[in-house]
């Protein structure tokens, strides 16, 4: 009982899914262009964006590391500081992931290329945290 209820509903949402309850002729399959295939999206990228993107970010970053490690660290819980630091940087780096996703520009095709964008992203911003709280002056 209960099974045959149920087959009768989803006959009912079948034809009212269908439209008018008749079957799809070819010319509405046509219409419909179910044989053609997808078109790809044409990419404007060249063909080592991700690569340079990547170099760049990590340069940046060993440039900004370099300056706040090459004079000896002026705090007392110096291991604590680099802890918060690369924590907040990490997670800037999540948000800026999580953006990039949103917006449908983060996808690779190699899990080379999706680990060295995202590990240079991530020293990227921690360097930059790691910059600016030890070279503004404002947290010593």
């Amino acid at each position: 009982m209960f099974l045959d209820l149920l087959s009768i509903i989803l006959d009912a949402l079948g034809l009212l899914s269908s439209g008018s309850g008749l079957s799809s002729s070819t010319s509405d399959r046509k219409s419909l262009n179910y044989n053609e295939k997808p078109l790809k999206k044409e990419s404007k990228r060249s063909k080592y964006f991700t690569e340079k993107v990547s170099a760049v970010a990590l340069a940046l970053a060993a440039f900004g590391l370099f300056i706040v490690f090459k004079d000896p660290l002026p705090v007392q819980n110096y291991t604590q500081t680099l802890i918060v630091a690369s924590l907040i940087g990490i997670g800037i780096s999540l948000l800026v992931f999580f953006i990039l996703y949103v917006l449908e520009l983060y996808y690779f095709k190699t899990l080379f290329k999706l680990l060295l964008f995202s590990c240079s992203v991530i020293t990227f911003f921690v360097s930059a945290v790691l910059y600016i709280y030890f070279r503004s002056g404002f947290f010593i």
